[in-house]
């Protein structure tokens, strides 16, 4: 059996198309600040994915362990529903803060609403929360 080669920039794509395919799937489903959000949340991933195509291991698993999270969005098969998209916000952010880019974590848009402030804009994020990913 002969082993195919593949190199970073064909894990990398992958990653990116499963995270586009996932934001098509949700434009169809949500509206308002929800789609806002996962434009969001999608955009960072896709950040995250190409500032770690030549990172550690580690921190490449951790990136794709992200996207993992936000495309298998239905749960398993007989439960009810999936889950919120602010799950998968509260990861990515983690994500995110563990690789030092806090420019990358995604602003909670509801509040940032409510206060005026820029939709998307990165807001200090309590640390405090994070745990071993």
């Amino acid at each position: 059996m002969t082993g195919v080669e593949r190199g970073f920039q064909h894990d990398t794509d992958v990653l990116v198309r499963l995270v586009d395919s996932q934001l098509a799937i949700l434009r169809n489903r949500c509206r308002g600040a929800d789609l806002a959000l996962a434009d969001a949340i999608a955009a960072s991933l896709r950040e995250l994915i190409v500032c770690t195509t030549r990172a550690s291991a580690v921190d490449r698993a951790r990136v794709r362990a992200g996207v993992h999270y936000f495309v298998l969005r239905e749960g398993r098969p007989g439960r009810r529903g999936g889950r919120s998209l602010s799950a998968d916000q509260r990861v990515v952010n983690e994500i995110a803060l563990r690789l030092g880019r806090p420019d990358l974590v995604v602003a909670d848009l509801a509040v940032d609403a409510l206060a005026g402030a820029v939709p998307g804009a990165a807001r200090p994020v309590d640390q405090g929360l994070l745990h071993t990913v």
